[in-house]
């Protein structure tokens, strides 16, 4: 068995564990790095193994730093399963579309400022 820390190694954010076994490759946890701009940053740094290449994701638990990469694992190609509790699956989707609304509205916002790096935010 080999574990990779991609996530939550030198802060408590982020947290994504590579669990490598049989020839399969389980994510524990996809989470989202949050707080300081150095660690918001991190969420654009690719994944050291190709999403496609993850077999299954296994959510611990719903918070945001646990689970809320899942939307950007998808866009880069996963297909797996994600195994959760039934509360962690429930809270889960709560949470991500809640995030996504959010920064939906950060980046109205930052449109109507005029303040963002892209165009359109």
């Amino acid at each position: 068995m080999k574990l990779t820390f991609l996530g939550a190694a030198d802060t408590v954010t982020g947290s994504k564990h590579l669990v490598e076994m049989g020839g399969a490759r389980v994510l524990l946890d996809c989470g989202l790095f949050q707080g300081y701009k150095t660690l918001r940053e991190r969420n654009w740094a690719p994944l050291a193994v190709p999403p496609a290449q993850i077999d299954a994701v296994v959510l611990s638990h719903a918070h945001l730093d646990h689970c809320g990469w899942l939307p950007v694992l998808v866009k880069q190609g996963f297909k797996g399963p994600v195994y959760a509790s039934a509360a962690t699956r429930d809270l889960a989707e709560v949470l991500l579309l809640d995030s996504a609304h959010l920064q939906e509205e950060d980046a109205r916002r930052a449109n109507r400022g005029g303040w963002s790096r892209h165009a359109p935010a």
